[in-house]
């Protein structure tokens, strides 16, 4: 590099130079801080992007350049003083603390693209201020939140929690589905909000922790998403259980790809052979067994099948069934299986998509597929079904 110009001979460049003279300036880092401060006023937009990136330049024109107005040169300051964060957030020097709350100042900026830039140097920074990345993190706009809520190591649970909790936009929740290692507290938290993007986006996370109870609520009310269905047969880690339910609840061209698992124990995949071939025998035009044909009615999202064949295989009033449908009552609708002779599994579609309940209030199986209720809770369910509804 050329020596730098003389003070008198930087001050013409300032007042006379031409444009790239201007830059060249602009850009020395051994460039007087009275040369940048006035380059800071400059006309010309490449002229104050030069000195927004140069890391010689004085605070004081960082300031006054936070408030250009151009996002443009805003988010280059942003960028160059975001990687200092760690030191500035607890500096006592004045020009420290000046450059601090100019980056606070960028933080908070109107222009999405400004607040971006800062969230993408900070996301992966395990110094940062913790108080910035919350900012950031509870930011509306998901070009600035997405990427600290996934990535940043000093969001804690809790932290998590509280965003799914009180999301500021709908997408937070789908941010948070998305980080990697998600725990099966924050994956059961996410699936309470019953948003349908965020949990399509927690089943697309291999890495996220799923409970295998939720799991197997979230496959019985896949029926009525194929998105989910399909994210679901390329999940890796499927439990066995969650395996042959989902068979049961899948749409016809995606059985051949989850009967072709290659993490397939050989017992399992005869198994769901057996289960594939009964699906597809629906295409010949074949007779199903009851439960078959119920579970096939709840992955058509037909209610009025379901709400049938309950009421032929249980001798319950059809509208009694309906009754209990409308009122989302999931213990109703468990016993009404348990009455029909169906297996435990159809009490999960019962619920889902008959009963229209949401996946985190849908009563799970018990451990080996079993019934979530005694026999004699079931039998009092049903007693109380028989009765009249104007009785009720």
């Amino acid at each position: 590099m050329r020596p730098a110009p003389s003070y008198d001979a930087a001050k013409r460049i300032v007042a006379e130079g031409t444009e790239a003279e201007r830059i060249a300036l602009a850009s020395r880092p051994d460039a007087a801080p009275e040369i940048l401060y006035f380059l800071a006023a400059d006309g010309k937009l490449t002229v104050r992007a030069a000195v927004a990136a140069n890391a010689a330049t004085p605070a004081q024109a960082d300031s006054m350049l936070a408030g250009d107005g151009d996002p443009r040169v805003r988010a280059v300051v942003g960028r160059k003083l975001a990687p200092r964060a760690p030191v500035l957030a607890g500096a006592k020097d004045r020009l420290q603390t000046l450059a601090w709350s100019t980056l606070c100042e960028l933080a908070a900026d109107a222009a999405v693209m400004v607040r971006a830039v800062i969230a993408e140097e900070l996301q992966a920074m395990p110094d940062a201020p913790r108080d910035l990345i919350l900012r950031l993190a509870r930011d509306a706009a998901m070009e600035v939140a997405a990427p600290v809520i996934r990535f940043s190591p000093l969001l804690t649970e809790d932290d998590l929690l509280a965003l799914i909790a009180a999301p500021p936009v709908p997408e937070t929740v789908t941010a948070v589905a998305r980080r990697p290692l998600l725990s099966e507290r924050l994956s059961d938290a996410v699936v309470a909000r019953a948003d349908n993007g965020a949990v399509a986006a927690l089943l697309a996370n291999d890495s996220a922790s799923i409970r295998e109870k939720t799991l197997d609520t979230l496959i019985a009310v896949a029926a009525t998403h194929q998105h989910w269905q399909e994210t679901l047969v390329r999940r890796a880690g499927l439990p066995p259980q969650a395996t042959l339910a989902l068979a049961a609840v899948v749409a016809d061209h995606l059985l051949e790809p989850l009967a072709a698992r290659t993490d397939l124990d050989p017992t399992l995949a005869r198994v769901l052979r057996a289960r594939v071939d009964l699906r597809l025998d629906r295409r010949a035009g074949a007779a199903l067994p009851p439960e078959l044909a119920f579970e096939d009615a709840g992955l058509r999202g037909d209610t009025l099948a379901m709400l049938r064949l309950l009421a032929e295989h249980t001798g319950v009033p059809a509208r009694a069934v309906e009754h209990a449908a409308q009122l989302r009552s999931g213990k109703a609708l468990v016993s009404l299986c348990w009455k029909a002779g169906f297996p435990a599994r159809c009490a999960l579609p019962a619920q889902g998509v008959l009963g229209r309940i949401a996946p985190a209030a849908v009563m799970p199986l018990s451990p080996g597929e079993g019934w979530p209720l005694t026999e004699a809770e079931m039998r009092w369910q049903i007693e109380l079904l028989a009765e009249p509804v104007e009785a009720r």
